[in-house]
């Protein structure tokens, strides 16, 4: 115990086990434990200009529904149907709630409900369908909107388990949202008999994706733990290191809540006694040395008895909701304090009392990406823009919540599309570099073991096991292992070249082609389009992309709808029988702003081809609008969508994913949305990025998921390799990705995607934009048998530092592939032959518009 207050004393980092240690102290080393945290704490309030100053926020509960899944032992939330009059609260009851609280000071709604009742409960799912809503969150959704418009007040969010889907489906409406984390202690879930077994909402496992989940989706959100249930002392600390392990790696933790047990009548914890209130506070003062100073720490005051002070030694820093007006409907015997009561208690501990919003002053402060620009006026309107505190004196009335209005309007540098190419960059990375992707040193922790030396994944391969692979990739290539398909890779040997063999990977990429002569025949394919990059400007957080900029960075642009179908009008023009269009995830625009630019092109130019919005724009688009993905997709088909591009892939492992990015979509949502969109009669390509996180077993499971999607759907076009193009990329310059494939990963990988969907996908795609002319003649040699497209406007790799240039005319491309020896042709998306006046215009314009090649690319003085 010394040792550990020592440790503590002097502003070491405690580790798990010295925390246990100091969870035990009580009477005189519980006091010399208090004024450690108590300093802690301090330096914290100081750091963010709050010295002295304990806030609270004052609120109304809204008790939804008190149905739920789950059966935890001491609840007395939850209830069965029979003893209540409605399944849900109905909409004039919820507005009633919040029209009293807006009239009684308060700013924060508190939705609190129980988990996904309509899973449990036919009453609930009854009176759902009764009301026209999918979900309960579909319900929790519309509330908060109409909370907001007629009231004012800011919903907090307390849904219970959420997805990563159901985060972004929620954002637009609430400034911040909630889930207690209560214990990591798997025990208390599986056995039989403890409070949380038979409930599955309270899988610790499940529990800490939801906050990784938030934090990926730049939602403040609150967390705790419940201490008092039968977890042990060493749960309790690997909770709360849980926790900061979290709020490090991704800044989203607004709060942290220390909760004590209370036993309530009627459950099946009845007789477990309450927990110590010197327990209690031993664990907030643990909390706030292992958090730190930056941490908002909570206990809940009326659950605390009169040890307000005792609570405040610790090293709160924040009392919660307090509600002038509403019970606490979860702890319905223990009623608030009067808020002058809290005042005083404060005082008295030399502390001030101060109000704050649902969503806390830093986040206010902030601003984007944390803030959902929905919300932004509803926030301003009750926040003091210097401390993001309560403003005193505001005006608590509803404002109107609604989707941006268009977001079309041309701004910032919309000519990046040809001055990346002639001027360049302004700078090689964001000035926000250091905090908007999540900590760095955090992140390291996740990284494959593998990826953390060479990237391989495993070691050299004998040469029996070689042979052995190349026999079997020859006879039966859908038929190859994963440890086969493994040891074909390790032909390439480690990323300087040890263990290469060249022999071997020669021989590789001779059965790769002629697979590809079989399935493609000898012809070099191309389509003659134009990409149409609409904006960058997106608060997603991909760790690889040096794309995404804010809105106010030097080189952020969106461009209108007129810019849009004029670009689309002048790719006509020169040939092309195609647009992609992919964007930044703009947060001013809507998700019909998608349908909307279809519709734009279509109008313009009627037969071209829209080939548009990755799986993570779709997403966006149907989290917006809250329409299902299917739905979404169907309604962008009838606008004119022709395809998707199956990018936002990267890698389909989230351990690997959540890795090179913050707040993309997890794997499953991507193949969700694919699967759908096959389903729909919608092709779409299907792509890999590699070569900066992951292993060569990566590649393998990626490529074999794409093969088995092929076979269920049959939707795929194409098979698209994209190596990882470094030089800008966040995750390279903060030293933790690796600087691309060697050339022989990048042939063999080629060559070992076309042996993997032999039979299934028969177009391979290599990127001439992130290949130089030599390797995309190499690769061509291996099995691929497609260069894609003349592009006429690349900026997405050439931001992140790609030398290969913004477009290829036709002339370039057959030179490119002329060493070979093989036919170059001409093509539509779907891989047939253009009108003959689509190849007349092509022919004419050499595949790319005049007004990109009006200049000198820096490459090229």
């Amino acid at each position: 115990m010394r040792r550990a207050l020592a440790r503590a004393r002097d502003g070491k980092a405690l580790d798990p086990s010295e925390a246990t240690v100091l969870l035990h102290a009580r009477d005189s080393h519980l006091e010399t434990l208090l004024g450690h945290a108590g300093r802690v704490r301090d330096a914290g309030l100081e750091a963010v200009g709050r010295q002295g100053i304990i806030t609270y926020s004052r609120k109304v509960f809204i008790p939804l529904t008190r149905l739920c899944r789950d059966r935890c032992g001491y609840c007395t939330f939850a209830t069965a149907p029979h003893k209540l009059e409605s399944a849900f609260l109905g909409p004039d009851e919820v507005l009633e709630i919040a029209r009293q609280g807006a009239a009684a000071g308060c700013k924060e709604a508190l939705f609190t409900l129980g988990d996904r009742p309509e899973d449990r409960w036919h009453q609930a799912r009854e009176w759902l369908d009764a009301h026209g809503y999918d979900d309960t969150l579909s319900y929790v959704r519309a509330m908060a909107i109409r909370v907001l418009e007629e009231t004012g007040l800011l919903p907090h969010l307390n849904p219970g388990v959420m997805t990563w889907r159901d985060l972004q489906r929620l954002k637009p409406v609430a400034p911040s949202m909630g889930m207690m984390l209560e214990t990591t202690s798997r025990r208390l879930f599986e056995e039989k008999g403890q409070p949380h077994h038979g409930s599955p909402d309270k899988d610790p496992a499940v529990r800490l994706r939801v906050l990784e989940d938030a934090g990926r989706s730049n939602v403040p959100f609150t967390s705790g733990i419940l201490i008092g249930i039968g977890e042990t002392v060493q749960d309790r600390a690997e909770s709360l290191f849980a926790l900061r392990k979290t709020a490090r790696e991704y800044g989203g933790i607004q709060e942290v809540i220390v909760q004590n047990f209370r036993a309530k009548p009627d459950t099946a914890m009845r007789g477990m006694p309450d927990a110590d209130l010197q327990e209690l506070a031993a664990t907030i003062a643990v909390a706030r040395l292992v958090l730190g100073p930056k941490t908002r720490l909570q206990a809940p005051p009326n659950l605390v008895d009169a040890e307000y002070d005792l609570m405040i030694r610790a090293g709160i820093d924040d009392w919660g909701g307090v509600s002038p007006l509403t019970p606490d409907h979860v702890n319905p015997e223990r009623p608030w304090p009067q808020i002058d009561e809290l005042a005083a208690r404060t005082a008295a501990s030399g502390f001030t009392l101060r109000e704050r919003l649902t969503i806390y002053p830093e986040y206010v402060l902030a601003g984007e990406p944390w803030l959902d620009p929905r919300l932004a006026a509803h926030v301003a309107a009750l926040a003091d823009p210097a401390t993001g505190l309560a403003r005193e004196g505001a005006e608590i009335t509803g404002r109107p919540w609604q989707e941006p209005d268009g977001g079309f309007a041309s701004s910032g540098r919309t000519d990046l599309h040809t001055a990346v190419d002639a001027e360049g960059r302004t700078a090689d990375r964001r000035d926000d570099f250091d905090h908007v992707y999540g900590d760095w040193e955090a992140l390291k922790e996740r990284l494959p073991a593998a990826a953390q030396s060479d990237g391989s994944g495993g070691g050299r391969a004998v040469s029996g096991d070689v042979l052995r692979a190349l026999r079997r990739a020859e006879a039966d290539p859908a038929g190859l292992t994963e440890a086969e398909a493994l040891t074909l890779l390790g032909l390439a040997g480690g990323p300087d070249g040890a263990g290469a063999d060249d022999a071997g990977l020669d021989e590789l990429c001779r059965i790769a082609d002629g697979l590809r002569r079989e399935a493609a025949g000898d012809e070099v394919t191309y389509v003659v389009n134009r990409n149409i990059n609409f904006t960058n400007v997106c608060y997603t957080g991909c760790r690889f992309c040096a794309f995404a900029q804010r809105r106010t960075d030097a080189d952020a642009y969106t461009l209108s709808l007129d810019q849009v179908a004029d670009r689309a009008e002048e790719g006509w023009r020169a040939g092309a029988t195609e647009v992609c269009m992919q964007g930044g995830i703009h947060p001013d625009l809507p998700g019909t702003a998608y349908f909307d630019i279809a519709r734009a092109v279509k109008a313009r130019v009627p037969e071209m081809h829209v080939h548009a919005f990755s799986p993570m724009e779709v997403v966006n688009g149907a989290s917006r609008t809250n329409l299902s993905v299917a739905d979404w997709l169907a309604a962008a088909k009838e606008a004119g969508v022709d395809s998707l591009p199956g990018t936002a892939a990267e890698i389909l492992d989230d351990d690997v994913r959540w890795v090179l990015t913050k707040g993309k979509l997890p794997a499953a949502e991507w193949v969700e949305v694919i699967t759908t969109a096959h389903r729909l009669g919608i092709p779409t390509t299907s792509t890999m990025m590699y070569g900066h996180v992951d292993t060569h077993a990566h590649w393998v499971r990626h490529i074999r998921l794409i093969r088995r999607i092929q076979e269920e759907t049959g939707g795929f076009s194409e098979f698209v390799l994209l190596p990882f193009v470094h030089h800008s990329a966040p995750i390279y310059l903060a030293g933790i990705a690796r600087p691309g494939p060697t050339a022989r990963e990048n042939r063999a990988v080629h060559a070992l995607a076309r042996i993997l969907l032999h039979g299934a996908i028969g177009n391979i795609q290599c990127s001439w934009v992130k290949l130089r002319d030599d390797l995309c003649r190499q690769v061509l040699s291996g099995g691929v048998n497609d260069l894609g497209g003349t592009l006429m406007e690349e900026t997405i790799s050439r931001m992140a530092g790609s030398e290969n240039g913004s477009f290829k005319t036709i002339t370039e491309l057959a030179a490119m592939v002329a060493p070979t020896g093989r036919p170059v042709r001409q093509r539509t998306t779907s891989y047939g032959v253009p009108g003959a006046e689509r190849l007349a215009a092509a022919a004419t314009s050499d595949g790319v518009c005049q007004s990109v090649r009006n200049f000198v690319p820096l490459e090229r003085l």
